[in-house]
């Protein structure tokens, strides 16, 4: 009854999102630097990200390879970013250029806090700390809503969309677009929901003419004539009616959309291509502010197949945000569209004998032309097994909170302070400036 009830009201809802003609959507181009897009690339399972981020001064790296014997890179093959006294994965080089170029940061170890937390509190239990650490889909929910107490029921970029876009916008179902699936990162406090789009470029119902004589789209239309007297029935068959309007529209606005950028053939290659060319097709769709979700899996790595698959997928995130930040600057954006990672949680600094087990805090990137970059920003952890930053076996307490990295992102995004105080409800407990945004 429950799912019943909740598939209603979210039907319901979608059917209220107000819908431009395709006649209209030439006329609704935003006005110059008032469109922003917030990109979130989530690395599920996991991400060792220090094996991504790696000191290069000869006392911490000796450090770094002293705990990790078996998974520490070679000093030699480390990407020098910039003068920040820090190196890449070998497998991210393509995001080199942009660090140097001050186009993309580092954020170092982030995570979900209640408060500003040392080791010394964990370890004495005087401090409330997030449900549920070092779970995936418990921490999944942490990083994507900032509501720790429990798993949360809405995601912080669904909050800051809602607050920024009039509910009467036109195609506002258009601004949280997830090429990756569901996800809980664009569900809003208010029904807003991810509009899910396939990155292949099909929506769904490309076979159906709504004015064809075929008898597919003959036998489809006469089912969306129909009026139940059943209301489960007749939502669906609104939803289904509404679902088809929304994907002509769509198709035809990234249909308009150009891009010569060249992406790598690989599945985030394809995910990021699709949200570059709907952020495109932003003008003929009338929007000014948008939220795309984008995913990349397996990083769960216990076992000693870690290094071969971390460079895969390491290798594989670098070149695809890279060819999306060249294409923002194609589409003249790159001011305007800001993609940070995200993860469960970074993974122990010291090895289990073969790879390395569930952490805390982790070191993300973030990358656009409104980035302060060039830097690492936030206090890198001391690289000692039972240092000042370990609560165990290398797990990093955060030094930087999930909802202050949310906060400087949604202030860059348009919200304002108080805005972001509802958004992000523990932002007052933190440091509000880490100086990462234009």
């Amino acid at each position: 009854m429950m799912q019943r009830r909740n598939f209603l009201r979210a039907s319901a809802l979608a059917a209220a999102w107000p819908l431009m003609p395709l006649q209209a959507l030439a006329q609704a181009t935003p006005g110059n630097g008032s469109y922003k897009a917030l990109v979130c690339l989530f690395m599920f399972g996991g991400n060792d990200a220090n094996n991504m981020i790696v000191p290069t001064d000869a006392t911490r790296y000796a450090a770094y390879q002293k705990a990790r014997p078996n998974l520490a890179l070679a000093a030699n093959t480390l990407v020098p970013l910039g003068s920040s006294g820090y190196g890449a994965h070998p497998a991210m080089a393509a995001l080199k250029p942009l660090f140097d170029a001050g186009q993309a940061a580092v954020v170092a170890n982030v995570g979900p806090l209640m408060v500003p937390t040392t080791r010394a509190q964990v370890q004495a239990r005087s401090v409330p700390l997030p449900a549920n650490l070092y779970s995936h889909s418990d921490q999944q929910a942490a990083w994507q809503s900032a509501v720790l107490e429990t798993n949360g029921r809405t995601g912080w970029g669904g909050r800051l969309l809602e607050r920024l876009v009039e509910p009467g916008a036109n195609n506002r179902g258009y601004c949280a677009v997830s090429v990756a699936g569901g996800n809980l990162w664009e569900a809003g406090d208010q029904g807003l929901a991810p509009y899910r789009v396939s990155a292949s470029g099909s929506f769904g119902f490309d076979f159906y003419d709504p004015n064809g004589t075929d008898p597919v789209s003959r036998a489809v239309a006469s089912l969306l004539a129909e009026t139940r007297s059943d209301p489960f029935e007749q939502t669906w068959l609104n939803m289904m009616r509404r679902s088809i309007d929304n994907q002509r529209v769509l198709s035809g606005a990234v249909g308009a959309s150009t891009l010569s950028t060249p992406f790598p053939d690989t599945d985030l290659g394809r995910q990021l291509l699709m949200a570059a060319r709907m952020i495109g097709a932003r003008g003929q769709l009338g929007l000014q502010r948008q939220c795309f979700f984008a995913s990349i899996g397996g990083f769960d790595t216990h076992g000693d197949d870690q290094l071969q698959r971390q460079n895969q997928l390491l290798g594989e995130i670098g070149d695809a945000v890279a060819a999306f930040y060249r294409a923002t600057v194609e589409l003249g954006v790159a001011q305007d569209v800001t993609l940070f990672t995200a993860s469960d949680f970074g993974r122990t600094f010291a090895s289990n004998g073969q790879g390395t087990d569930h952490g805390w805090g982790a070191h993300q990137w973030v990358v656009g032309g409104g980035v302060k970059g060039g830097r690492v920003i936030g206090r890198f952890p001391e690289l000692v097994v039972g240092g000042p930053d370990d609560v165990g076996q290398g797990v990093w307490v955060p030094s930087v909170a999930v909802d202050q990295l949310g906060g400087e992102l949604g202030r860059w995004f348009g919200a304002s302070p108080a805005m972001c105080d509802q958004v992000f409800t523990r932002l007052p407990y933190f440091d509000r400036a880490l100086g990462l945004m234009a």
